[in-house]
């Protein structure tokens, strides 16, 4: 049975809760016209669409209110922490190298690796087991191992405490977009893009805080450096460990998440699915006329009658565990194969040629400086505070930019990754600091457009049930080659442009492939 003919038969039944105004259908929003999902040619699973689409229904007409205003600042925090934590390796690598003596690239490779295994587990997790776990649990790692990495006394040390800082961390952004997507409103589906602005401002607070603190509470160079003249690297961790504690409480004392109305649909469990949509609608001040047997129509056109909500699914149950359904189901069709494949592709060659030039973006400046006769660690700090403010304003644009017509997601994500590998070739003809500085600014505000764009892209087009899974999957091709970044920098020669020639063919080719995906969400309501 198709999804279009359960969904006649839900409108037949339930056209008078779900219209608001005379003569408006049910399928049509007053202000947001047609009800248009991204799956609209057809879905595998025809009763999970048409489930989604009654749920995509009552969230758009509860609105954008209170709830989802203080989601988009608690979710940010997941962009703020994977912001701040993978740049830190970057940040603190000139002290940290100068104290223990070891090959600056390991420190970023264990970091990676880090956030590979956090990707992996909490992305295909929050599938399982649901996504208020991880998403109260994620940010409690980083912070307590951040605090504690602040105390490292050896190189070993610090670099396993940074690598359980990336279990935490890497767990943030698969889980976090997953959690605002399944309650914005499909017109406000455009702020997930918008949210890359707290990554903007993590990148901002951590360099205005590395700034004065690693410039002055660092030894001048490698010889006779020791703990107490070089304390700067060891503040910088204990604050921002302290930081992102602080936004852990936030998360699990102040702010209540609601389990995934479209999670709970998708196990079965479509009576806790409609307490969830009434409890969003109690706390932003309205109701919904939203009811459990519109929810479990489509189940009775398929089966003739019966439902699902009474199947239980508990935390941690024998059905909580991997499996690969929810990885098939991403490629069920040829078309979503395609699409799924792309998007791992794509973040895969951003991730590589992006870690191996910004992982050591203050390690490049000061050695450039150096030669330019301005690496002192107070003007590559100074550099890279307004390296960060330029990303603020890249975010607003950003989400502007999605939206507009024929360009949407998929040409934002082309064009920005152009010019930000144009920009990446531009910066190996600096014949001055502040020469490459100028191509940095360039880099950086083209670069967090197409981060931004390439962050909601992903689990805008993956369906809610399998979200974290795919958003895991895309986020492990980052991490991947994340990991192989730092190793290749281990035999690489730094003092050359090849890498940078490397990262922008990279990225400019990461962009022509966004063109090719089936999917465009701009104007349409993710499932």
């Amino acid at each position: 049975m198709s999804v279009n003919t359960i969904g006649a038969e839900m409108r037949s039944k339930s056209a008078d809760s779900t219209s608001t105004l005379p003569g408006v259908l049910p399928d049509v929003n007053p202000i947001t016209g047609p009800a248009i999902d991204l799956y609209e040619d057809g879905y595998n699973d025809p009763v999970y669409q048409a489930k989604a689409r009654i749920l995509n229904r009552a969230i758009q007409d509860i609105g954008m209110g209170r709830y989802q205003w203080y989601l988009f600042v608690v979710t940010g925090f997941g962009w703020f922490a994977d912001s701040v934590w993978p740049l830190l390796s970057g940040l603190i690598l000139t002290p940290v190298v100068n104290e223990f003596h070891f090959n600056g690239p390991f420190l970023s490779l264990a970091s990676n690796i880090g956030l590979l295994v956090g990707a992996v587990f909490w992305g295909l997790g929050c599938d399982i087991w649901g996504r208020r776990w991880s998403f109260n649990v994620t940010l409690f790692i980083a912070g307590i191992f951040g605090l504690a990495s602040g105390g490292a006394p050896s190189f070993v040390a610090l670099a396993s405490l940074i690598a359980m800082v990336g279990v935490g961390v890497g767990g943030n952004l698969p889980v976090d977009s997953a959690v605002f997507l399944d309650f914005v409103p499909g017109s406000h589906q455009y702020l997930l893009t918008v949210l890359s602005i707290w990554w903007c401002l993590g990148q901002l607070l951590s360099s205005l805080i590395a700034w004065p603190l690693i410039a002055n509470y660092s030894c001048a160079s490698a010889s006779d450096c020791t703990k107490s003249d070089n304390m700067g690297w060891r503040y910088l961790l204990l604050t921002l460990g302290g930081i992102t504690l602080f936004l852990w409480v936030v998360r699990f004392f102040i702010f209540t998440l609601l389990e995934s109305p479209r999670f709970l649909s998708g196990i079965g469990r479509d009576a806790d699915a409609i307490e969830i949509i009434h409890k969003l609608a109690k706390f932003n001040g309205t109701t919904s006329p939203i009811t459990l047997e519109e929810l479990e129509a489509p189940d009775r056109a398929v089966s003739g009658g019966g439902s699902s909500s009474g199947e239980s699914h508990k935390i941690l149950s024998k059905s909580s565990k991997y499996d690969a359904k929810h990885i098939k189901a991403l490629f069920a069709t040829p078309k979503m194969a395609w699409s799924t494949s792309l998007l791992i592709a794509i973040w895969g060659v951003i991730g590589l040629a992006s870690t191996l030039y910004n992982n050591f973006l203050p390690y490049l400046l000061s050695s450039r400086g150096a030669v330019f006769g301005d690496g002192s660690l107070y003007i590559t700090y100074r550099n890279q505070v307004i390296l960060s403010v330029i990303g603020v304003p890249a975010a607003l644009l950003a989400g502007w930019a999605v939206e507009l017509p024929y360009i949407g997601r998929r040409g934002t994500l082309a064009i920005a990754s152009g010019l930000t590998g144009a920009f990446l070739f531009a910066t190996t003809t600096a014949q001055t600091s502040n020469q490459l500085l100028g191509w940095n600014c360039g880099y950086v505000f083209f670069s967090n457009i197409m981060y931004g764009v390439l962050y909601a892209i992903s689990p805008e087009i993956f369906p809610a049930k399998d979200r974290g899974t795919g958003n895991g999957l895309t986020s492990t091709a980052s991490r991947v080659f994340g990991v192989l970044a730092p190793i290749i920098a281990l035999y690489a020669n730094l003092a050359t442009a090849v890498p940078v020639y490397i990262a922008g063919a990279l990225v400019i080719f990461a962009g022509s492939l966004a063109l090719l995906l089936p999917y465009e969400p701009r104007g349409k309501v993710s499932i």
